[in-house]
């Protein structure tokens, strides 16, 4: 009955998969689900079949066994062998092209560019600091020539701040009647949640988030006349915390730097370098690119005495191009919108969270406890975790519970660095909310998928809303305006967001908490007098989060060349005007070549880290998921999230899935034995 349960959910994430893949031409022609046909009904099956393929790949090579049946592979060999002996010349000709294939992969030169690569690659990525200047260098010109991203947001902050302050100094400022257009209008928060006093600081942004940009951008204004430099000057600083995230686990992942302190310091190195004879040696001097193990230390796992070994050349080389030269990650190092904030932080204690999976006892045969360093950089990554997204608690608290059940002897770390840190920023915040000093955000922002449903309801369907919804909602929507304002890939026009010229279909001025109550209820009755639309509806929201065809609906590079970066600021749109614009636009343009253009886009690694994922399930790894499991929890996000594939959302899953191929790899090799190549 297991064995069937974990199939059968690999299956369904294979279904989820293959479904939001068939349903993709529908939306792009902004039609239903209804004008279903036999192209559809291919394209699941084709689809379903990929994936599945990919999962039961995964599986086999996860048990050790050959991805190709080696009955398949002698089939398909005398299949062609027969084929070959039909024609003599062609036979020969093949027999030619082959045996020069394989001269030049045995020749000398050859083994001697790749055994020459493979020590370079290896020798300049074994250190921390190494890893780090490589981004350095490779990522200094994005600072340095495109200067600062942004958007909307980080507006809104610095006006949100701009108004706090002016009253902290004394200037009154009252909400001044109720037709005013105040900040808290623009997202906007319902007036309910205003308290009596006047304030004008939101948790909408994140509070904390909202006062440092905020500040930053006073002084800048104070210092220089305009928000520029401190715009420059907050993306200098992420740029800085991105090389020590992304650094510090891309060491942890390719080096396994905790092995280094049972190493025997006094070997002497195989090359005669001091830095290998501290924790690693060559597992064979004449091919470096088969990769290192530790010096007198036997690294085996507890269930089959398999070798713990860093990562060799390929995965090196792998890594360092995405990091260098994905649109994703480049653009995200220097974009002010939170979400890149979270991702790198989120990347930082991703790498942590392996190095607690590795010292759990399963793979060292003993716990131990978290390095010092390591302790403090967890409880660090928490803290920025927390200030930069608002649902970053709630995967924090559910997996502080998995944490405690799979590691339970290493509880006090879970506690202090994750459960202490949502206490004291989450509840401090929430304290804030309570006595008034600041506005809590608007509920209805978690409520996309029911406004996207009413809204498309209301416009391809208003005889499905009956009168008795229609009296429940007008104290909270007025459904014309919702019906003109809704647009199938973005919730926000729905709910208002924008400045004064925006169609008020929700009524945040009037609305109250009693109101909200009878807006779920008939939200139910409407879907339930048309489910087909309400499905359309949500489909239509979401479906490119989980379909490599749909290109982002906003990408990474919008915030590079947006107007508020190229016209409306004061002296940025001067500097590299054209340089921004073209490096925006070859980015686009190769994210729409088909298939090389996947991996610019973040619904490829969301793809295939739920198809990992159902790997895992069935291998039952069940210690390794409960690590992967945010990813899971941050796809939940995506789904609720207010547009569909918003690339910014997908950015923490993107950056780890080469972590996550690489750990799948390590955990898919228990016959490994010191001696034998690494990858």
């Amino acid at each position: 009955m297991g064995r069937f349960s974990r199939w059968a959910l690999a299956a369904l994430a294979c279904l989820w998969l293959a479904l939001c893949t068939a349903v993709g031409p529908i939306y792009w022609a902004d039609s239903s689900i209804a004008s279903w046909s036999w192209f559809q009904t291919l394209t699941l099956l084709g689809s379903f079949a990929v994936y599945f393929s990919m999962v039961c790949a995964l599986v086999r090579f996860g048990r050790g066994q050959r991805i190709i049946p080696l009955t398949w592979l002698r089939t398909t060999r005398a299949s062609l062998a027969s084929r070959l002996q039909a024609s003599s010349q062609a036979n020969s000709q093949v027999s030619k092209i082959c045996l020069a294939i394989r001269r030049f992969f045995t020749s000398r030169l050859w083994v001697g560019m790749k055994t020459a690569c493979s020590r370079i690659l290896i020798q300049a990525t074994n250190r921390r600091w190494k890893i780090a200047l490589i981004l350095c260098v490779g990522w200094i010109w994005i600072p340095t020539t495109l200067l600062s991203a942004y958007g909307a947001d980080i507006r809104s902050q610095m006006r949100e701040f701009s108004w706090a302050w002016n009253q902290w100094t004394g200037v009154h400022q009252p909400y001044i009647g109720f037709f005013s257009f105040v900040p808290m209008d623009i997202y906007p928060t319902a007036h309910y949640l205003w308290p009596e006093s006047s304030t004008y600081l939101t948790d909408q942004h994140n509070i904390v988030l909202t006062i440092v940009h905020g500040a930053v951008a006073a002084a800048s204004r104070y210092l220089t006349g305009s928000n520029d430099w401190g715009l420059v000057t907050l993306s200098a600083m992420q740029w800085l915390f991105a090389i020590l995230c992304c650094s510090a686990t891309l060491h942890r992942f390719l080096n396994l730097p905790w092995l280094r302190r049972e190493a025997v310091f006094a070997t002497p190195s195989p090359f005669g370098q001091p830095e290998y004879s501290q924790a690693l040696e060559l597992i064979d001097p004449t091919h470096p690119e088969r990769g290192y193990r530790p010096l007198t230390l036997e690294c085996r796992t507890k269930k089959n005495g398999s070798a713990l070994l860093p990562a060799g050349p390929i995965f090196r080389f792998a890594f360092l191009p995405f990091f260098l030269f994905c649109p994703l990650v480049v653009f995200s190092t220097i974009s002010l919108t939170k979400s890149p904030l979270f991702a790198f932080a989120f990347v930082w204690w991703f790498g942590i969270g392996y190095e607690l999976h590795m010292t759990s006892g399963l793979h060292l045969g003993t716990k131990r406890g978290l390095r010092k360093r390591s302790f403090i950089a967890m409880l660090i990554a928490t803290c920025i975790m927390l200030i930069s997204a608002k649902y970053a608690w709630y995967i924090l608290v559910f997996q502080l519970v998995l944490f405690l059940i799979a590691d339970r002897k290493r509880w006090y770390v879970y506690v202090i660095t994750t459960l202490l840190p949502v206490i004291v920023i989450h509840g401090g915040i929430a304290l804030m909310i309570n006595n008034g000093s600041i506005i809590s955000g608007d509920p209805i922002e978690s409520r996309g998928i029911q406004l996207q449903q009413i809204a498309r309801i209301a416009k391809r369907n208003p005889s499905a809303i009956s009168s008795s919804a229609k009296a429940r909602l007008s104290a909270v929507f007025n459904l014309d305006q919702m019906a003109e304002a809704y647009y199938p890939q973005d919730a926000d026009p729905v709910k208002s967001s924008g400045i004064q010229s925006k169609k008020v279909s929700y009524r945040w001025r009037s609305a109250t908490p009693e109101d909200l109550e009878a807006f779920n209820k008939a939200w139910l009755e409407i879907i339930k007098a048309d489910p087909v639309t309400a499905t359309d509806a949500f489909l239509a929201k979401c479906f490119g989060y989980f379909n490599v065809f749909d290109q982002p609906y906003v990408a990474m590079n919008y915030y590079v060349s947006n107007d508020y970066v190229q016209q409306s600021s004061t002296w940025i749109k001067y500097q590299f005007h054209d340089w921004r614009n073209t490096i925006s636009e070859d980015a686009q343009q190769w994210g729409e070549i088909p298939v090389l253009g996947w991996v610019t886009h973040g619904n490829f690694y969301v793809t295939l880290t739920l198809i990992f994922g159902a790997a895992e399930v069935i291998l039952r790894r069940w210690r390794t998921l409960v690590w992967h499991m945010p990813l899971l929890l941050l796809m939940g996000v995506m789904i609720t999230a207010p547009a569909n594939n918003f690339e910014r959302h997908m950015l923490p899953v993107a950056f780890v899935f080469g972590c996550m191929a690489l750990t799948f790899w390590r955990e898919s090799r228990p016959r490994a034995a010191c001696s034998k190549a690494a990858l």
